[in-house]
């Protein structure tokens, strides 16, 4: 019977034209794919805050704080179902200000700069692969707030209004 709810956040940084991506090695969840910067599921003080989990997940997983990137949003939150579970996963972008060439860590993978149009490619969890393909064909463009529903073959987005 459903009814059991998982939720996660995820951030993706930017510079410039560039995204940065973690390729997660021992995680019993998310291992040898391409994923967001930092991210990862809720703490019980991060009930009904998304915002303040990404930016935990952010300061605990690379050491980066709020004060140290900009214009950070939430962008798409997408729901898949997972046998009696319903997979909730808020994805944030933020900007990383500063030099390419510096080096950032994570204690949870290696990072690495892509390009927009090398993403595609890439062996990443299924609502993150749609998420990607979506933010580069149109979501890097606009600043909407975007809904995907995973539907077994692809996932379903639209915008999600102020109303």
């Amino acid at each position: 019977m459903l009814g059991k709810l998982r939720n996660m956040t995820s951030v993706y940084l930017t510079r410039g034209s560039k995204i940065l991506l973690l390729y997660r090695e021992g995680s019993r969840v998310a291992n040898h794919v391409w994923i967001g910067s930092a991210g990862g599921h809720f703490e019980p003080q991060d009930q009904n805050d998304a915002r303040a989990c990404v930016l935990r997940e952010l300061y605990e997983e690379m050491g980066i704080t709020e004060r140290q990137i900009s214009h950070l949003a939430l962008r798409y939150i997408t729901l898949k179902r997972n046998g009696d579970e319903i997979r909730q996963n808020y994805y944030f972008f933020a900007e990383l200000p500063g030099d390419p060439a510096l080096p950032l860590s994570s204690n949870e993978g290696i990072l690495r700069w892509f390009a927009p149009e090398e993403l595609r490619s890439l062996p990443m969890p299924f609502t993150a692969h749609y998420v990607m393909q979506h933010w580069v064909e149109t979501g890097r463009c606009s600043n909407h707030l975007y809904g995907g529903i995973a539907d077994g073959r692809t996932v379903v987005f639209t915008e999600i209004p102020d109303i």
